[in-house]
């Protein structure tokens, strides 16, 4: 036998030309991954249970703009908050919650009949958010609304619940 033919028999000879057995690094590889996979897994999981309140996101402060963006009479839509704002026809606003107070399902403004009208279970509600249309128990939720300077912020970290439209819940601007 050759001194080649016993270096390729000796598998010993093997594990110090590259410093570590290849089932120990497969191992330590292994356990790398698992690692990863488990801190990745731990984040995901954080930010899923974490409330978003960041500025222009759903649970946060939304700053929709100058009070006079807004004529009277009008809803607008806020998408990503899940609001509508309502300036109201004397010139006061609301922010209505746009999740149908019957089971849940988001309700979008119709132009043309001045109403929300649930697209689920025929809900409908007027402008203020009220309930014309049952089976909805109540009214839209509604959100707090904030005039700072001539400024309109709506503060979707917290809703407020009611049984009926109270002219009291409409903010005006001074």
């Amino acid at each position: 036998m050759t001194e080649n033919q016993q270096r390729l028999c000796a598998p010993e000879s093997l594990h110090s030309q590259t410093g570590i057995p290849r089932r120990d690094f497969l191992r330590l590889g292994w356990t790398a991954l698992a690692g990863v996979a488990v801190v990745e897994a731990g984040v995901v999981s954080v930010g899923f249970f974490l409330p978003r309140l960041s500025e222009g996101e759903f649970g946060g402060v939304f700053k929709c703009g100058a009070v006079d963006k807004f004529p009277n009479g009008s809803v607008t839509p806020f998408n990503e908050g899940r609001f509508y704002l309502v300036r109201t026809q004397d010139g006061g606003f609301l922010a209505l919650y746009r999740k149908c107070t019957h089971l849940g399902c988001a309700v979008p403004w119709d132009q043309t009949k001045q109403q929300f009208i649930c697209p689920c279970h025929a809900s409908v509600f007027d402008q203020n958010g009220d309930v014309l249309n049952a089976p909805a128990p109540r009214p839209l939720d509604l959100f707090q609304v904030n005039l700072v300077g001539d400024q309109v912020q709506v503060d979707t970290s917290k809703q407020t619940r009611r049984d009926r439209f109270d002219p009291t819940q409409i903010v005006y601007p001074t």
